[in-house]
């Protein structure tokens, strides 16, 4: 495949994988960016993807060419002298031409094409019609214009809307532009603002001829050429080469003609064509995407701090040391007093957060089948301060992940960081509800009770024995001899020491009682903490992160769109 030539230089040919890769790309960046790009901007870029895969899909080497220009630009003549023919209306009376007309080259058939482009005026140009002289007889140095489609469009500046409409239409399908102007019109405003400037990246497939050149003479020709050269380059079209032409003397029609089937042998014009538009509809979409994403990594910790009060996990934590020290005190305490523990308040109960295992043993254990039937703990609301914390951290996570996104990435980041409504309360209520506080009974807790069982019995026997001796004492009965230690009897030594010993051993056991429900409250509140961080994960992180993905997925496409 011979590279295309239009603006006087080589340009790489892009084969047909490659275009489908770019069009692939646009595709993907549309998928990924959704409503964070600009509605008409998204709206140009789905009709181009249509465009692309209409294109492609048409039988045919055929290359569309289209005669653009403003009103008496002569491009009509200039039709009929590339044609051969007489078949495009010329007259004095403006607008001459109100629908495009088409001149087919070769014997393949163009007729699908031409129904795409939606150009029912149709002429097919004879063997041997349309070359320098009236031959295109292949073989005499006249261009092979086989495969050519020649369009000649309405005037883009038509005093008649639809005829400017039917123009733009069709300009937006060719393949090739041939910007057809004048010596008085060349330098005219719709021109290089609405056209030139916006197909800059089109040079490859743009030709800009000037006609009516025989109404200039010498060094007035060479200077309009200058000038509409340097207009052009200004308008981003590269270092085209203006094609000076008559239609009424037939000069540089032959020039024009041979640069039009250079197009044609190239069987490239098309993918050039649409391969511009998808670099020029990235390149107006990447102003909706930011150059880089933040990374939402390590911007938990606040986050998790925050939804933990608001949580209540140290409401929990206070309420697992308190049930800790009441049960270490029920097993390990003073036997005699035990029976105070029974009333005072359960603090995981009050909450819904106890249970009771397989032994009917009251431990600080998950409310499984409390949270089956209610489905919620009694925690109390976060205060306005907690909420206040949750609101400033999930605002610092969107504000840090959205630094440099456009403000619809950043909204959407923002949105992504703060749950609607209820839903992250109702997270982290059962995150809490559903945390595990199961614990097993600490092995100084059977001991120490075990312990206070024997002397609680020895204190007992001591005290009956004592009892004992005293009802004999005053019955005046005969009394056994009653064993010392140390000049002490030993019921005396059994009653005082077991209470004493069991008072000592009690103080002993609060104490351990603090210290281990500390620890079990650090065990907890990590615990809990894991399970609201798995929340912020899910609920607030996540999100973001999804959102991120999906704006790097976009730059990604559009930056394979554009190369």
């Amino acid at each position: 495949m011979s590279p295309l030539l239009m603006g006087g230089a080589k340009v790489k040919a892009i084969s047909a994988n490659e275009l489908s890769d770019k069009a692939g790309a646009l595709q993907s960046a549309l998928d990924s960016g959704g409503a964070e790009l600009d509605p008409g901007r998204r709206a140009a870029a789905e009709t181009l993807v249509t465009k692309v895969d209409e294109r492609t899909s048409k039988a045919g080497n055929h290359t569309v060419v289209a005669l653009a220009g403003a009103t008496g630009s002569g491009k009509s003549s200039l039709f009929n002298a590339l044609v051969g023919e007489q078949v495009a209306t010329v007259g004095a009376r403006r607008p001459t031409t109100s629908k495009p007309v088409a001149a087919v080259w070769g014997s393949e058939d163009a007729g699908p094409l031409l129904d795409w482009l939606q150009v029912p005026q149709r002429h097919h140009v004879e063997t041997g019609v349309g070359a320098s002289g009236g031959s295109a007889r292949r073989g005499d140095g006249a261009p092979n214009l086989d495969g050519l489609v020649l369009l000649d469009l309405p005037d883009f500046d038509s005093r008649v809307v639809e005829h400017r409409e039917e123009s733009e239409r069709v300009l937006e399908l060719v393949d090739v532009f041939v910007w057809v102007t004048d010596p008085q019109k060349y330098a005219d405003a719709r021109l290089h603002h609405d056209f030139l400037s916006a197909l800059a990246t089109h040079d490859a497939v743009t030709v800009v001829v000037l006609n009516q050149a025989d109404r200039l003479r010498g060094d007035a020709l060479a200077q309009v050429r200058q000038d509409l050269s340097r207009l052009a380059e200004a308008d981003g079209i590269g270092k085209v080469q203006v094609v000076a032409t008559s239609a009424t003397s037939g000069d540089g029609v032959d020039e024009l003609r041979h640069r039009l089937a250079t197009a044609v042998a190239a069987q490239n014009a098309a993918r050039h064509r649409l391969a511009a538009d998808i670099r020029s509809t990235a390149d107006k979409l990447r102003a909706d995407v930011g150059d880089k994403e933040a990374s939402v990594k390590d911007k938990d910790k606040d986050l998790v701090e925050a939804l933990g009060r608001a949580a209540g996990i140290p409401v929990v934590v206070s309420a697992v040391e308190r049930d800790y020290r009441n049960q270490a005190w029920g097993r390990t305490g003073w036997p005699f007093t035990r029976w105070v523990r029974a009333l005072r308040p359960d603090p995981l109960k009050r909450l819904r957060l106890n249970a009771t295992d397989e032994t009917d043993q009251k431990l600080a254990v998950t409310a499984g089948d409390v949270r089956t039937v209610l489905g919620r703990s009694s925690l109390p609301p976060p205060t306005p301060a907690a909420r206040s914390a949750v609101e400033l951290a999930t605002r610092r996570v969107g504000d840090e992940a959205s630094v440099g996104l456009p403000v619809r990435w950043s909204q959407a980041v923002s949105d992504a960081a703060t749950p609607p409504g209820p839903d992250l309360a109702d997270a982290l209520d059962q995150a809490v509800v559903s945390t595990s506080l199961r614990m097993r009974p600490p092995v100084w807790w059977r001991v120490f009770g075990l312990a206070q069982l024997v002397l609680a019995v020895v204190t007992v026997l001591g005290l009956l024995w004592l009892v004992l001796l005293a009802v004999m004492g005053w019955l005046q009965l005969p009394q056994l001899e009653t064993p010392k230690l140390w000049g002490l009897p030993w019921p005396f030594l059994m009653f005082v020491g077991g209470l004493v010993l069991g008072l000592v051993l009690a103080g002993l056991a609060r104490w351990f009682a603090r210290v281990g429900a500390r620890r079990r409250g650090a065990s907890v509140r990590k615990r809990l903490t894991e399970a609201v961080s798995e929340v912020a994960r899910e609920r607030i992180l996540a999100p973001v992160q999804q959102v991120l993905e999906r704006h790097r997925a976009t730059r990604e496409a559009l930056i394979r769109a554009a190369s």
